[in-house]
């Protein structure tokens, strides 16, 4: 079993714990509608992969 050699200090733990590596979310085009829309996500007309998915209620 692993035995720390010294206490390690709150600030020291601290920087592990910095979330500075999160990347903005990837952004695809749809080919369909050639809107903007995160990867593996339906556009907000409801096309996935440039089919309609989703039906809007307003059509």
């Amino acid at each position: 079993m692993a035995v720390q050699k010294s206490k390690v200090s709150r600030s020291r733990r601290n920087m592990r714990r910095a979330h500075d590596s999160l990347k903005p979310a990837t952004v695809s085009t749809d080919a369909e509608t050639g809107e903007r829309h995160r990867r593996h996500h339906m556009t907000p007309d409801g096309f996935y992969k440039g089919r309609q998915i989703v039906r809007n209620s307003d059509d």
